[in-house]
């Protein structure tokens, strides 16, 4: 088993532990090392997108979703992660979070934070790169249109990130 000293930000906070095994798959030490357990593990093969979570090389740098089942922890090495956990802030609920409340998104919750994470990275991309209204709904399901719900929230949940996008100012050009 290879070894890493891990160092990485995760919601904030510089998280350092030596000795980790290199190939733990970041879900594995997100819910049984750190007890966060809003990232949910399902497939385990990247498929289903239960797992994700949002990732920057540095601070300030484009959040991209990523599995956290398929991820070695190796790969987040000095990086930026951002979990369902740290979406929420002193101010309350992210209006993403909030979204989903108010539209009753989710049935069972399972996937939630999945959906929450790939549209949480959709809405850092279109902080940098606004689009035309006209291609909204198609950001939406390139973002999220992989993730599986097997309640078949989709709806429910493209609605509130629609929500969320149009009412963001700067998104939208």
């Amino acid at each position: 088993m290879d070894t890493i000293d891990l160092d990485f930000t995760l919601n904030g906070e510089r998280v350092s532990r030596s000795g980790i095994d290199a190939d733990m798959m970041l879900v594995d030490f997100l819910r049984e090392d750190l007890g966060l357990t809003g990232t949910k593990f399902c497939c385990g093969i990247a498929v289903c997108r239960v797992c994700t979570v949002s990732l920057a090389r540095v601070p300030g740098a484009h959040e991209v979703a990523i599995r956290a089942c398929t991820t070695p922890l190796s790969d987040i090495n000095g990086q930026v992660v951002t979990t369902v956990e740290g979406l929420e802030d002193d101010n309350g609920l992210h209006p993403l979070q909030q979204a989903f409340l108010d539209n009753f998104s989710f049935q069972c919750g399972y996937c939630c934070p999945g959906f929450l994470m790939g549209a949480y990275a959709l809405l850092d991309r279109l902080k940098r790169q606004p689009i035309p209204a006209e291609a909204v709904d198609a950001a939406i399901a390139d973002a999220v249109g992989e993730h599986i719900c097997r309640c078949t929230g989709y709806v429910r949940y493209y609605r509130a990130i629609r929500q969320v996008v149009l009412d963001t100012p700067g998104l939208v050009t």
